[in-house]
């Protein structure tokens, strides 16, 4: 007679700590590829949020940070021509911050030094890739904390 394995599901605080190793390594991986191309995370980060133009005060949202932080993030964005601001159409005190041609350029280089993230899921076969998807979806945005 042969034994069957058993395997016991992870935890939720083992999904917690696996999904969070997954997320350092992608920032490490993140940061690395941002500061060959000059940038702080932040900036990088600020420059993937603004792909479609947003409010400086949304952007602060999307960046976990204060508003007066987002301004010299900007900034900088600008001074190397990576992201312009305007003034709101309806309220010219609202500022707007977008990407600019240069700036998604410089996202894709980004995207494509990130070779750690890349291979790790290329490694993955398309099944995979799905079902990783998928989860991801279901288990984000976190919902808020009561």
């Amino acid at each position: 007679m042969g034994t069957t394995a058993t395997t016991t599901a992870p935890s939720a605080a083992d999904l917690m700590e696996a999904v969070a190793a997954v997320g350092a390594a992608y920032f490490q991986d993140f940061a690395a590829a941002a500061a060959g191309h000059g940038l702080s995370p932040s900036q990088a980060k600020a420059l993937k949020a603004v792909q479609e133009p947003v409010p400086m005060r949304a952007l602060a949202g999307r960046l976990g940070c204060d508003a007066s932080n987002v301004t010299g993030i900007v900034d900088r964005l600008e001074s190397l021509g990576l992201a312009h601001r305007e003034a709101a159409a309806g309220d010219r005190r609202v500022k707007i911050v977008g990407i600019t041609g240069q700036g998604r350029e410089v996202l894709d280089r980004i995207r494509a030094d990130m070779v750690r993230t890349r291979d790790a899921f290329a490694g993955l076969d398309p099944e995979q890739r799905t079902a990783l998807a998928d989860l991801c979806r279901r288990v984000l945005p976190v919902p808020a904390v009561r």
